[in-house]
């Protein structure tokens, strides 16, 4: 080989190993920012101020914190109408809006 292709296989070695290292350090980024969005959500559900009604819809559901209600269908949660939906995550969003 000449001395050429040696350096030519060493760039294309070093571009791999840099694209690797940048997805690498890309996924533990979305993880961290996964992980602090739930420790930052790690609060009572009464945070939300929502009406009693609503909250008393996702405690008999099991949701006792805010983190438990990310990944709900809250179609699914016995007692939610529309409207109760809508104002659920309307205060959501609030509250994600601050972190």
């Amino acid at each position: 080989m000449s001395d050429l292709e040696n350096l030519t296989n060493n760039h294309i070695d070093q571009d791999m190993q840099s694209r690797k290292i940048k997805e690498e350090v890309l996924k533990k980024f979305v993880d961290y920012q996964n992980s602090m969005k739930y420790l930052a959500a790690d609060a009572p559900i009464e945070i939300l101020c929502l009406p009693k009604t609503i909250e008393k819809c996702l405690t008999d559901h099991g949701c006792f914190r805010v983190y438990e209600i990310f990944d709900l269908d809250f179609t699914e949660i016995k007692g939610l109408g529309i409207s109760h939906i809508r104002e659920l995550t309307s205060s959501l969003n609030q509250f994600l809006a601050m972190l």
